[in-house]
């Protein structure tokens, strides 16, 4: 795994709490400002969905594995 992965999903895990702390449409709008040229805007539409962070993750890293 490189440096650039880690980064990601670290980035990725802290959108997860972020949208889970936002409580109105301005704080979710605010979360996906701040993350969606970081971890795309895919990701966070799975995280609003309520899809966990290590499930992307996981997949992500299968698909680098193939």
């Amino acid at each position: 795994m490189t440096m650039a992965n880690e980064e990601s999903e670290a980035l990725l895990k802290d959108a997860e709490k972020d949208l889970d702390g936002a409580k109105t449409a301005d704080e979710i709008r605010q979360v996906w400002r701040k993350y969606y040229l970081k971890v795309g805007h895919r990701n966070l539409g799975r995280l609003l969905i309520g899809r966990p962070a290590d499930e992307i993750i996981a997949r992500r890293r299968s698909r680098e594995e193939e």
